[in-house]
Parts: C-alpha cells; structure tokens; sequence
C-alpha cells in the first residue's frame, strides 16, 4: 500500500518527515558536515575525500541521480562514522548543448505558436526500422516510414515540447517563458537540487559547491588554466578528424550533447567509385558530359576483385549528387549529406542534387567497377538493401558474401522475378562466381559452401544468412589468404588496409563514414559525420595511454567489469574533439570562437573542490558576493602553484597566507579516494578523468578508486518519463521520507547490473522505522522491568555474541561498499537476532545492559543509510551528547564461532523435535510451525526424552579420521579426492561387506566435513562437536518447553544402556532413528490428566 494511500502509513511518513525536518537543524547548527583539513598531510585512514559527477541543471534531480549517490553519501557516512576526517562537496554542471538547446526550442516555440503557445493535437512522426550491423546496406528489408500519432516531440523521435516539458515541472506559463534565456537556467535549477540534496540527508560541504560555465568567473579560470596547460604539454591539437555531427547545430556532437546514441562512434567504409557506362538513358540526360558512378559503401574492399554485380533497392529512393564540377555520385540523400560534411559536394554541408532518381531507374545499368575481372557489370535488384545505412548502392560479391550468393542465385533461377523488375538475361545469367580468397575448411568459393551445408534455401531465412555472414566474415578476415591481384599469397587482414589505401590514392574510391547508429542531437536533428579541422585532447597518444593505464592498474575499481569495461575503452578511444561553437561553457582560451566542450571540461574539477570554499565565499555562482580573491587573480602562476607543486606566484596579488591556505587544503583531500558514478560514464567520462590527472596531477594525486553501478528501475521496470514509470528525489522523499528512501536506494543493490528501487520496500521501511522507535520507547518506559546485573544466561550469551558478529560482519560490507549487505547484517540480521532473544528470556525478562546496547549499537550501524532516525533514537531516546553521525563505529569483541554453532544446533534441535511430537502424535510428516503447542491441542501432558550421542562413530569416525590425515593445517587445504577415496576403501569401513551401501552415506558426509573444515578449521573434524551438546539443551529446558509445549523435558545420554529403557514401549524409535552427533532424538510420553 502507498503511504499517501492509507491514513496511518501517511501518519508514519509524517512522523519520519518532522524528525528529518528536526534532525537537519542540528546538523545546521553543528554545522557538521564542514570539512576541514588536518594539521598536517593525511595519514591512511585519517582522510576520506569522495565525489559524485555533477548532475546537469536542466531539470530536477531523480532517483536515477539517487541511486548513484547514495553510494558515495553511504561511503562518505560510514567513514565519518569510523571517525575519519570526511570530505563529501557537491557542484552543478551547466555546460554544453542541452540547458542551450532548450531555451532555443522554447523560443522557437513561442514564435510558431504564441506566448503561452497553443499546440496542434497531434503530429506526425517518423518511425524507422532498426539496421543490422554487418554491411552497408545489404540487410532484411525495412518497414517503410510510417506515422506515428503522438504528442510533438521536444527531439526527435523522443518526447513533448519542450514548453509541456516546463509545465511538467510545475511552471506556470508566464514563469516559463522567462527560460528562453539560459541564464534563467542557471539560477533556477542548482539551488533547488541543493534543497533536495539537503532535504535528502546529503552530508556535503555546501560552502565548496559551484556551477559550470563562464557564467561562475572562477571555475572559467580554473578550466582555461586546464586546457592551456594541456595544450603546452602537447596534449590539444588541431586537426582534421571524423567526428559525429550535428547539422543543426553546426558543431560536433559529443555523448553529452545527444538525445539518443550515446557511445556511438563514426563507422569508416571504402566508398567504390562504380562508373555508369554510355550511353546514358533518358532520365540521365541532365548528366550528360559528367563521370557518373553508383557509389557504394563496403567494409571489405578486398573483396572487390569477385563482384558479378551491384544491387540496388527497385524502391528505393536515389539522387545524382553533384560531388564537383566534374563528378556525379549517384546515392541517397542521406548519404549525400554525410559526404557533403566531409568535403565530397560542390557546396560543403550542402548535397546538390541534379537528379532524382528511384532504384528502378538505375537496374540495368553497365558499370565498370574497380579492380573486378568481369569488365563490365550491371545493376541489379535485391529487396533486403536498407537506405539508412551505407549508400543504399551495394556491391555483389557471391564468393564470399551469403547474401549476395542467395540473391544472385534466385535471380538466375527465377526468369519470372527477372522479368517482374526487367532484368535482362544477359546482365545475370553469364556471370559465375570469382574465386578471389582461400578458407581453410571453407574453400574458395565460402558463401557457397556455407550456405549449401546451412542448407539455406530463401533470402528471408534472415537467422541462418546471419550466421552465414558471421562465420564467412570472420574466417575470412582472421584466416583467409588472397588468391588474386598484387597481394595474391597475403593475408587478408594483411591486404585489406593496403588494397584501400590504393584504391583511394589512384581515385577510384574515397573514404566514407557515417554514425554506427542513429544518433539525434538534443537539438533534435538526425546527426551525421563531418569530416572537421578543430581542437582534439590526444587521447591516442600511445606514451598517455600507458600513463593511464599505469593509473587504472593501482586503482580501486571493485568489480571486474568495471576493470574491463576501462579496458575495452582505452582499446578504441581515439583522439576527443574538446571544442564546440555552441552552447554554454568556458572559451578556449586561445581561440575565443570555440567553446570547451562539456565532458572536457569536467575532468579533474575534483581538485577545485579543495579550493572552492576560498574562492567562492559560499555562492555558487562566484559573483553574487563580496569575494575576498578577485577572478582575474587567479592566474596560470596561482593554479600551477596550487595543483602542480609549482613555484610561489610572487608577482600574485592575493595574500601569502591565503595562497598557502589554498595549497593546503588541496594536498590533503588529494588525492581523492573514492568516485562513484554509473557505468556509462566508463566510454567518456571517467576514461577522460583519468587521462588528464596523468597528465596535469602528480603520481601520488591520481585517483586512488571508481565505484560503477548500474541504472535503476522502478518496481522492476525501466524508469522512464515516457512511460511514466519515473520519480523525481523530491518526490521520493515526499511521498516516502529521506531515510524510507534511503533505505529502499540500499536495498536496491550493490553491483554493475541494474539496480530495482521497488516502492513496496520504502512503505514497508517507513513501518521498520517507526516500529523501531516505538519499541524503544516502549522499552524505556518500563525500564525497570528489564534484568539487571551482568549477561547471564545462554540467551544472554548468544545475543552478546550476535551483537558482535553483526558488529564485524557490518564493517566488511560498508568497507567493501556493499550497502544492500550491510542493510542486511546490521539491521535486519540484528532485529532477528533482538526477536529471538525476546522469545528466548522468557519470564525471566530481558538483560538492561544487553537491550542498551542492541539500541545503541543498531543505531549506530544503520547511521549511514538512515542517519535523521539514528539522530532521533541517539538523541531524544537514548539522550546521547553529541552526533549519531560522527558517534564512531561501536567497539565489540570477536565473535564466538562455537557460541554461534551452540545456538543453531539448539534452534535447529527444537525445529526438529517439534517435527518429531507432531509426527508421532498426528502421524503426520508435515511440521506446523505456527500452530499452538502439541500439548494444548490435546490437553494432554507430554514428557519428552531427549536422547543425545555427543561423539560420531561407526563409519562417521572413520571418515573424520581419513579427513583429519588427509588435512594440511597450514594450508587449510586437502590432498586430491582420489587419494581420500583410495584410504576410504582401504579403511575397516571400506573392507565391509556392505560398504557400496555405506558408501552412499560416506561421500557426502565427507563433502560437508570438508567444507566445514576449509571453512572453520581443523576443529570441523573432530570426533565431537567444538560445544557440549547436553550442556546446551540442559541450560535451554525451559525454553525447549515453552517453544514445543511440554511439560516436563529429560536430557539422556545414547550411550547410556539404561536411559533407553525410560522410553518403554518408544524404544523402537531410538533404533529407526537413532541420535548422532549434530542431531539428537526424541521421544515423547504422554499421560493423561
């Protein structure tokens, strides 16, 4: 149930919303998050310095945000509480396209529709077929275009308006217009992320939080100082390179900058210049006196000296594209436009088109094409092309592409289809396959051979062609060998790159590339690939990748996919286009017309947190108050003085004092220890953080760890604003509390993989709380009642020991990060561990010493997840000085391995024995763990006996000591199972006639001993267990009586021949099922009243 749905769930929310509201109070007037330095360099240990990717201020923070830092604010909390000195700041990123983008759309809007603007009910939207990877264009035919009714779209293919998106915040429409300047941005957003955050329960330095762009004058300084700095070390080039692009916006795209593509990287083909033999046709006219070529995009230009053919989508829609005064490709449009952005149009960025042409207009045309035997080819229909990928012109090589193979075949055998689309005989027929590559186990004729062993029959047995091309490709890169032309005996993948480079240099094709997949800036335009001449970070520098990779080897990353994860993108990052000539940002320095890009200058800000505080005066914006250091004061001399060890500024104006300040502070947060942030942050962002501290930073600077986690869903189900499966952090805590939240945001997981925040488990954490706090309450009330004096009793013992093991157990889970188990051990293990020992004091009552500490110490362990309860209960009810926050992690003993063993064995002997009373007195095999008492359902008195055999024997002994000579105590390990088995068979067990029989009980006994003992010790191995089994059921007869409802209970040794005959007439059961160690037996007298 919702806790905004029932009355007394909606009560207990309010009880948890007013004493978060109190508890922040305090911690406002402890001002108990304020970091500062030591006196001195950090100790290990002493300092904890953890950040967070500052989220970007075009909207309100969600519980995407949440999730994510949830992990470093439970870090950061833990260490506070372990009593280190603790920095947790917090700033606001305002750079790139995005916050720029939407105040153009609303701009845009209110010109076309009016201020408030009045929208069209419905539009249409294109919706396209999703390409396969493989090829170009040879892939299953798409779904044509088709509309979509749906509310208009904010970027294409995606959501609202951008003005329906503001209303959605909650803006009313004459606020809302006043968002068409991005400084309105600006000054909105962060201050009430910073209420949500503080709200939340965020323990952060606020005095150090800023905002990204030119708009904060000292960060601008900070990063000018970064990227001059990098461009003297060499690390900023300018060059011409391939990058994604957004025609729109005219400027790059990068990750940050797009509404959907994020990752995807530009795709290079071989584009071959396939001429259009004369005489022209008709429809060609326009062209006469120019070169015409079909241009066709391949990724296998070796493959070229085979092609029987080009294919060509008989729907498809073409154009004749003017490439220069002489040049005519003939192509899509889309395709045109890729090229025309890089430098292949007579007008750049600009595709000419003279001619439009569909698919059917070009089949039949003779071609002659690169580096094919057959002199002349023609184009030819397939109906698989799709035309948003590659050219939608496809060269047909049947000997080693399947697709080409299957529809070359069909066409030879179907005259019915070549007459549909007018083929001529004489353009299909006469042409047969070129072998021009050997595959060992394929052949030279792959295609062929794969799909006749496929037994592939159709072209639209889309599954078996995919696993054709897969094996045809693959084989035929890795270990295919060229038959034919000038590197006839070269390898493959040694010919490849030497046969493009050639057939590039003498012209008779050009490079190509375009987005592996569809990519729409946030601008909401399809983006394409420019060829640029702008400023790049060199990340493909070979001697900085080993620096970072020399970094990423003696970091913290805490999963093995994350470790790969870094791998795999420092395997394929290249050179990082860092300027752009729109959005908000910071300029380069030295070519003011560009704008730093948003994911450069977001790489090593960590370190301006040191300093922030000293800069800003505590506001974010750096120019609303009085600053006691002016921007312009802070030069290059300042900044390399600060981060870089280097020399005093003496010709600095500001005061010698606060420059050594500013010195101080950074070399002891730094480096700092921890980061936490999503997974798909790996490709970009923190790859770049790494590689500019390598290159700026001191070795003992770099980072010392990354914690990745996954996405979060809600309730199971991806959250989406589309969908309406979202929630904002502000209405997570309306609805459910901070701490419900938090707790729920613990819950939800721990690893890479996606994470589930279910609202089930925040209503049931509001009940935990208040619960929890009503039970103390109640326990203080009637203090009196509770047993004085030390722990005493078995229960006493065991809870001690529980408290202690959930003591140690919950530090390992917080050290390791492992917030999902350290809700479990600390909280919910301990409150079973409190009910259990309730249930087992009986009237004797609870120890006084023992119920203080059970509150005290669960309040400590669940501070850092649920820190305004902890407040509550340290304070108000256990009337505490100081914080919950920095109490300090509680001091325990060891935990008692045996004690713990003692007190399964007796619940496990209770559970067992209730069995044993219900089967023998119903006959049934079912235990009925919540029905009353046996005895009370019968109204008869039951004695039970108790029979209990303290050491193994028989053929249990022989194993344990086989186990015992077989176990290396050092080592903890044993000798191989063969040898085990070969002294079992040698054994007096192994020399019995029975022993196949026994042998069948022997081998799993012998598993779970070797377990126990790998686990525990060699003590597992002993004849007896580490506890006196009588000793502990005689100190529990009152309980044992209690729990299964007895009247009287007598503990019997098996090995006394004369307590078997107490049990009379029951003594058959003793001989079914005899006690052995671990598990005793019993039986049960009953007398009637």
């Amino acid at each position: 149930m919702m806790a905004t749905e029932s009355g007394k769930a909606f009560t207990r929310r309010d009880r948890l919303l007013e004493i978060e509201k109190k508890v922040r109070g305090w911690w406002d007037e402890k001002d108990v998050f304020r970091a500062e330095p030591g006196a001195g360099p950090a100790k290990p240990g002493e300092k904890f310095f953890g950040n967070f990717p500052f989220p970007y201020m075009n909207g309100f923070l969600h519980l995407g945000h949440a999730f994510s830092l949830s992990k470093l604010e439970f870090a950061a909390a833990f260490h506070r509480l372990d009593g280190a000195n603790v920095l947790l700041p917090f700033g606001f990123h305002c750079t790139g396209m995005p916050i720029q983008a939407s105040a153009d759309k609303l701009a845009r809007e209110i010109e076309k529709f009016g201020n408030p603007p009045l929208f069209s009910k419905e539009v249409e939207e294109p919706v396209e077929s999703q390409p396969e990877p493989e090829d170009a264009s040879a892939c299953p035919p798409p779904d044509k275009f088709r509309g979509k009714k749906s509310k208009a779209v904010s970027k294409s293919g995606g959501q609202m308006f951008q003005w329906e998106i503001m209303r959605s915040f909650g803006l009313s429409d004459s606020e809302i217009a006043e968002f068409q300047k991005p400084g309105k941005w600006l000054t909105y957003f962060p201050p009430l992320a910073m209420q949500d955050l503080k709200d939340f329960g965020l323990g952060c330095d606020w005095r150090r939080s800023f905002i990204t762009t030119e708009m904060n004058p000292y960060f601008d300084s900070f990063v000018q100082w970064q990227m001059r700095k990098l461009k003297d070390m060499g690390k900023i080039i300018k060059d011409k390179r391939y990058t994604i692009y957004s025609p729109l916006d005219d400027q790059p795209c990068a990750d940050h900058d797009r509404a959907s593509g994020e990752g995807v990287l530009p795709q290079d083909y071989t584009l071959v210049k396939m001429e259009v033999l004369p005489p022209f046709p008709l429809k060609f006219k326009a062209l006469e006196g120019r070169k015409v070529f079909l241009a066709a995009a391949t990724l296998r230009p070796e493959t070229m000296y085979g092609q029987t053919n080009a294919w060509v989508l008989p729907d498809g829609n073409y154009g004749a594209f003017e490439v220069n005064d002489t040049d005519v490709f003939i192509l899509t449009e889309r395709a045109a436009l890729n090229l025309a952005y890089q430098g292949f149009s007579k007008t750049p960025k600009h595709p000419s088109c003279l001619v439009e042409l569909t698919g059917y207009d070009l089949i039949g045309l003779p071609l002659k094409s690169p580096l094919s035997f057959n002199k002349v080819i023609y184009a030819l229909p397939m109906l698989t092309i799709l035309t948003d990928k590659g050219t939608g012109i496809v060269t047909s090589v049947p000997s080693d592409a399947p697709d080409d193979y299957m529809a070359l075949r069909v066409l030879k055998a179907k005259p019915a289809f070549r007459e549909k689309y007018g083929v001529k005989d004489e353009w299909v027929v006469p042409f047969e396959i070129v072998p021009i590559i050997n595959i060992p186990e394929l052949g030279d004729k792959a295609a062929e051979k794969v799909c006749l062993d496929l037994k592939i029959m159709s072209q639209n047995e889309k599954e078996k062609l995919a696993e054709a091309k897969r094996l045809t490709y693959l084989k035929g890169f890795t270990d295919g060998t060229m038959l034919v032309g000038e590197y006839a005996g070269m390898k493959v993948q040694e010919a490849k790159s030497l046969l493009r480079t050639k057939l590039i240099e003498t012209g008779e094709a050009v490079m190509y590339s375009e987005p592996e997949k569809r990519v729409m800036s946030r601008s909401g335009d399809e983006c394409v690939v420019a060829l640029t001449d702008q400023w790049y970070l060199t990340y493909d520098d070979p001697q900085w990748k080993e620096s970072a990779e020399e970094c990423l080897s003696k970091m913290n990353l805490y999963s093995d996919e994350t470790k790969h994860g870094f791998e795999h993108t420092l395997g394929w990052l290249n050179r990082w286009a860092c300027s752009r000539s729109f959005g908000l940002g910071t300029r380069i320095p030295w070519d003011p017309e560009f704008l730093v890009e948003s994911l450069s200058d977001s790489t090593i800000y960590m370190a301006y947190y040191a300093v922030a505080h000293l800069l800003h005066n505590e506001d974010m914006y750096g120019t609303n108050k009085a600053h006691p250091i002016k921007p312009e004061e802070m030069t290059d001399d300042v900044w390399n003085f600060i981060f870089c060890d280097g020399p005093y500024p003496t010709s600095s104006k500001i005061d010698s004092s606060v420059l050594d300040k500013m010195k101080k502070e950074f070399e002891y947060w730094y480096p700092f220890d921890l980061r936490v942030s999503g997974k798909d942050l790996i490709q970009n962002h923190l790859t770049f953080c790494v590689f500019n501290h390598t290159a700026i930073m001191a070795k003992h600077h770099w980072p010392r760890g990354f914690r990745c986690n996954g996405h979060i869903m809600l309730n199971s189900e991806k959250m989406s604003k589309s969908t309406g499966n979202f929630k904002t952090l502000r209405q997570a805590i309306d609805e459910f509390s901070a701490d419900a939240t938090r707790f729920s945001l613990a819950d939800a997981g721990d690893g890479v993989d996606d994470a589930n925040f279910v609202f089930e488990t925040a209503n049931a954490a509001i009940l935990r709380l208040t619960k929890e706090i009503a039970w103390i309450e109640e326990v203080l009330a009637a203090e009196a009642s509770l047993r004085t004096g030390p722990p005493s009793t078995f229960a006493d013992r065991v809870f001690e020991n529980e408290i202690n093991i959930a003591v140690e157990t919950t530090r390992k889970n917080y050290e390791k990060y492992m917030f999902r188990e350290a809700l479990k051990t600390g909280f919910y293990d301990l409150q079973a561990a409190r009910d259990e020992y309730r249930l087992s004091c009986g009237s004797g009552g609870m120890n006084h010493g023992l119920v203080w500490r059970f509150i005290d110490v669960q309040t400590r362990l669940i501070t850092p997840i649920c820190p305004h309860y902890a407040e509550h209960v340290w304070r108000e009810l256990l009337l505490k000085d100081g914080l919950a926050v920095n109490a300090g992690w509680p001091i325990a003993d060891s935990p008692d391995e045996t004690l713990k063993a003692a007190n399964k064995y007796l619940q496990d002997s209770i559970v067992l024995m209730r069995k044993l009373l219900q089967k023998q007195i119903t006959g049934s095999k079912k235990s009925n763990k919540k029905a009353a008492p046996v005895a009370t359902l019968t109204e008869e008195k039951i004695t039970s006996l108790i029979y209990v055999n303290e050491e193994f024997d028989g053929w249990k002994a022989e194993c344990l000591n086989i186990l015992r000579s077989k176990f290396d105590r050092k080592t903890g390990t044993f000798a191989p199972d063969e040898e085990i088995l070969e002294a079992l068979q040698k054994s007096s067990v192994g020399q019995d006639a029975n022993f196949k029989k026994v042998q069948k009980l022997c081998m799993p006994f012998l598993r779970l001993k070797k377990d126990e003992a790998i686990a525990i010790g060699a003590q597992a191995l002993n004849l007896k267990l580490p506890f006196g089994e009588i000793e502990v059921l005689q100190e529990n007869l009152d309980l044992i009586k209690r729990q299964i409802g007895l009247g009287s209970v007598e503990i019997l040794s098996a090995t006394d021949h004369d307590a078997k005959a107490k049990a009379g007439a029951l003594s058959s059961v003793l001989d079914q099922n005899p006690p052995s160690t671990g598990n005793p037996t019993a039986v049960f007298l009953i007398h009637n009243r």
